[in-house]
């Protein structure tokens, strides 16, 4: 049957593969949409297969707060070139994954992927047609959610860099000390909420390094374990969250900032999503 213009443009805007793919789909599949669908689909596929150990170093991060304002979604979809990455219509795909993500709210990748990205395909089948559409891997590679009384996302210029924080208070005063401390997050990159959040390895290899380092420095081996911890009291106050100096005001630590902002606010959990 003849496949006018019309025909393939309607199935470009379903799919948002190129023009030639649309029309030798609807040729391949007679005509009908949903085998021409499926064809598309099968070209992502084989695509996906052929590129399977290429890396996907690249990509968007994309952190979103639902309208209530008590839950946020974060998430990384990887791909080979930054070509990709910076065209207008990859970004459109990620936001969509996105808002399926903040309607359905799944508990952990696996979950978001098994979803209904729309009526016929899940998350995973549509990102399959769009290595189809592409040309490249694509990989869904993180994925993570909060819910809170209140939640702050900060977007980086550029998304390759996103954060979402928790706060304990939802009024208005708290989402706006909660967009700066997302921030914060985004510039100082904490490696825990304090120190009980800091992991027993990483303590002991900083204490292992500050007495390497005092030895070095000639101090007595007997006075190292001491000075050792002092590095570590001044290595948790750099490195995580509350303790870590508030960098619009450099004289109160984050925990004080929230505390002054309204009483006995804080921080309950953060997340914090690079595509490096």
């Amino acid at each position: 049957m003849a496949i006018t213009a019309s025909d393939v443009n309607k199935l470009r805007q379903q799919t948002g593969a190129g023009m030639m793919d649309c029309k030798n789909a609807l040729v391949e599949a007679n005509g009908d949409f949903d085998t021409a669908i499926d064809i598309l689909r099968k070209k992502g596929q084989k695509i996906a297969a052929k590129r399977g150990d290429n890396e996907a170093k690249e990509g968007l991060v994309l952190a979103q707060v639902s309208e209530a304002g008590n839950e946020g979604v974060i998430l990384t979809l990887n791909c080979e070139t930054d070509f990709v990455a910076i065209n207008e219509s990859f970004r459109a795909f990620v936001q969509s994954i996105v808002d399926v993500a903040l309607k359905s709210l799944p508990n952990s990748i696996e979950e978001l992927k098994a979803l209904k990205y729309d009526d016929k395909l899940t998350v995973e089948e549509k990102i399959t047609e769009q290595i189809g559409v592409i040309g490249e891997k694509l990989d869904l590679s993180k994925f993570a959610r909060i819910s809170a009384a209140r939640v702050a996302a900060y977007n980086h210029p550029g998304n390759q860099l996103a954060t979402l924080v928790g706060l304990t208070s939802g009024t208005d005063v708290a989402e706006e000390a909660g967009k700066q401390v997302a921030m914060q997050i985004a510039a100082m990159n904490p490696i825990a909420l304090n120190k009980e959040g800091v992991d027993q390895d990483t303590i002991s290899r900083e204490i292992e390094i500050g007495k390497e380092l005092a030895i070095q420095e000639g101090k007595p081996a007997e006075m190292a374990e001491k000075i050792a911890q002092g590095r570590l009291n001044k290595f948790f106050q750099e490195n995580t969250l509350l303790s870590q100096p508030f960098v619009r005001d450099n004289k109160l630590s984050v925990e004080q900032f929230l505390d002054s902002t309204e009483k006995g606010l804080t921080v309950s959990s953060f997340l914090r999503f690079a595509t490096k």
